[in-house]
């Protein structure tokens, strides 16, 4: 099918393009907050935020009083992007030089990582690398207090939570709290995928926060022109289907659906033999490097394929050693991975992340698109593609798929407006001038906006705004509503300000309204497509193709900011399973509230009014259903009303 998301480039090679100390854009903005004692730098996969904090890490070593600098990342293999790097040749006032008995993520060092950790405090060393488990388990073993004047340094921060389960959130909170330590955390997104938040409010109002994003990164590139995002739906097994889009002459890596999910057939091993022997025959396996050679059996070539999906941790080894040294478009063809391969893996000339199975966290999303994206002659266009399993309108599992496969979409729908360049919203008065000469084509006046009052709303809008769409498009309430079944009036004025205050329950009701108008602007307009005719611009949204000079907000409320996801489904299944989808939406809809019953009592006059007769609760049409279910409310209401007199 072709893709639901495709994004241009403009190839400035802005983002790669360095300053006088070596600085490529987004770490020069990470720099400039290099004083702040806590500190979080939300940019994307390749944009360079490791060495933005060695930068970081060595000017607080130097010029601001910090003994220590430690560095923790989820899982050893991303430990080397922290290793010896000569930054000095390049401009800065220092090389980053960590002294390897203190990586704690290489093969070799000390076997007890927590003793090495309790060494380095006490050593004269500066700079240790280690996982996220080993300062959980070395933590067990200090004071707070010996973690005074360090830097700690935390890569991957969505893997922290205030989930009294997670330990590193409990660390870091702890940390904080008493000990005089600074904190630079790290992340493509800030959004986990569940309903627990990383930080408390409290603490997370203690960050300077750096923001630097998609579109800013894949625009600045040098090579990388255009990225795709696609669906590819099947039914039976996926190893069987995977061969449809799986293309031996683009550099792939292949992430199979973790064994507790629906799509996987519950033998890891079974699953990567298949997809092996799909591609073709295997010659032999390499014993020093652990690469797979196989006959491909449709072109003839040799195939070199990476198995990291094997728990042999000698053989894991000997692979992740080799891709860490890849240095050829040549030196590897595939990679089949299960939960690595994700995080700080860097293959610059990867083209195609396909993905086996949904999944519900943005920020995987982020980073396994992420692999992609890196800049390399080697390629112009980038691919991501989800292999989900088709609901069976016969099985009785068809609701826990219908919401999979709208979640999945969603996702690449939110994953379309974090890729898409960002518009800058302001009110329109009747008196404005002509006179836009301060305005560029990435401002947009709307009739009715409200700008946010308080610095804590223009806080949200400015650095949280695309977690708090993915909050809102992954709600389960939200989910039924989407499909058309709800009007859009009620989407947009009645769910998502009530998920705002769920997720913000300080804001006033002033500060919700502000914050409400931009995401659902934002997520209209960017649904949207803008076209420019003579002097004058137009947008298309949804069935409406408005001049943008008279844009308010009463019009953009009228439209069904996330609809794309039902017309996507509607355009991809079979009329069978379609239908299978419909009823299980319809089956789960939400309840009736005042304030939805209070919104379309007008729609239902003005129904009557065109149609000569009142909605029919048994219509195809799921609006007009939705209306019938409003008079039967509020009929309702009525007699609970008359009862209670």
């Amino acid at each position: 099918m072709p893709d639901i998301v495709h994004v241009k480039y403009q190839q400035t090679g802005k983002s790669k393009s360095t300053n006088e100390l070596g600085m490529r854009e987004m770490q020069q903005k990470a720099f400039e907050a290099r004083t702040a004692q806590y500190l979080l730098i939300k940019a994307p996969p390749a944009s360079g935020k490791s060495r933005a904090l060695m930068f970081i890490g060595l000017d607080k070593l130097i010029n601001q009083g910090i003994k220590k600098v430690i560095v923790a990342v989820p899982e050893r293999s991303i430990g080397s992007s922290f290793a010896k790097t000569d930054l000095k040749k390049y401009g800065f006032f220092a090389d980053w030089e960590p002294n390897p008995r203190y990586n704690l993520c290489t093969p070799g060092v000390e076997k007890s990582k927590v003793t090495a950790f309790l060494n380095f405090l006490e050593s004269d060393e500066k700079i240790l690398i280690c996982t996220h488990a080993t300062l959980r388990f070395a933590f067990d073993a200090i004071d707070e207090k010996q973690l005074n004047d360090c830097l700690l340094a935390i890569d991957e921060f969505h893997h922290v939570s205030v989930d009294g389960d997670n330990k590193l959130g409990i660390v870091l909170s702890s940390i904080m709290d008493k000990s005089t330590a600074h904190v630079v955390a790290m992340t493509g997104s800030f959004f986990r995928g569940d309903s627990v938040p990383i930080l408390l409010p409290e603490d997370e109002e203690k960050f300077i926060k750096v923001k630097y994003d998609y579109y800013q990164q894949l625009n600045g590139y040098n090579y990388l022109k255009s990225l795709g995002i696609g669906y590819h739906f099947y039914q039976g097994k996926y190893t069987s289907a995977i061969h449809e889009i799986l293309d031996e002459n683009k550099k792939t890596i292949i992430h199979i659906p973790s064994v507790n999910s629906g799509e996987s057939e519950k033998d890891k091993y079974e699953e990567v033999n298949r997809i092996l022997d799909g591609l073709g025959e295997l010659d032999y396996q390499d014993p020093d490097t652990g690469v797979l050679y196989v006959k491909s059996k449709t072109t003839g070539k040799i195939l070199k394929i990476a198995d990291l999906v094997h728990d042999n941790q000698k053989d894991r080894d000997k692979i992740q050693d080799y891709l860490r040294k890849v240095s050829s478009v040549d030196d590897i063809d595939i990679i089949i991975a299960l939960g690595m391969a994700k995080e700080g893996f860097d293959w610059p000339y990867c083209e195609h992340a396909l993905t086996v199975g949904y999944r519900g966290s943005l920020t995987e999303i982020i980073q396994i698109i992420g692999r992609a994206t890196r800049d390399s002659e080697n390629k112009t266009h980038s691919q991501f593609t989800n292999l989900i399993a088709q609901p069976d309108a016969e099985n009785d599992e068809v609701k826990l798929s219908v919401n999979n496969m709208l979640k999945a979409i969603t996702a690449s729908l939110l994953m379309e407006q974090v890729l898409a360049p960002n518009f800058k919203f302001k009110p329109k008065f009747p008196n404005d001038e002509d006179d836009d000469s301060e305005e560029d084509d990435n401002t947009i006046k709307i009739n009715g906006f409200k700008l946010p009052s308080s610095q804590r709303a223009k806080d949200i809008i400015e650095s949280d705004i695309n977690d708090l769409k993915a909050k809102i498009m992954q709600d389960d309430t939200m989910l039924k509503a989407m499909p058309g079944n709800v009007d859009p009036e009620v989407i947009n004025k009645v769910l998502i300000p009530k998920i705002i205050k769920e997720t913000y329950p300080d804001l006033t009701d002033e500060e919700v309204e502000a914050v409400r108008q931009h995401v659902v602007v934002d997520s209209v307009i960017k649904n949207g497509t803008i076209e420019e005719v003579g002097d004058k611009r137009f947008i298309r949204m949804a069935d409406s193709f408005v001049n943008i000079d008279d844009i308010n907000i009463d019009l953009i409320d009228t439209i069904n900011p996330f609809q794309k996801a039902f017309e996507i489904l509607s355009k991809s299944v079979t009329a069978s399973v379609f239908k299978a989808i419909q009823e299980t939406i319809d089956a789960t809809r939400i309840t009736m509230t005042d304030e939805e019953a209070i919104i379309l009592w007008p729609k239902i006059k003005n129904w009557i009014a065109k149609t000569g007769e009142q909605p029919r609760i048994q219509s195809f049409d799921p609006q007009e259903r939705r209306l019938a279910e409003a008079i039967i409310f509020l009929k309702e209401q009525k007699r609970k009303a008359q009862a209670n007199e």
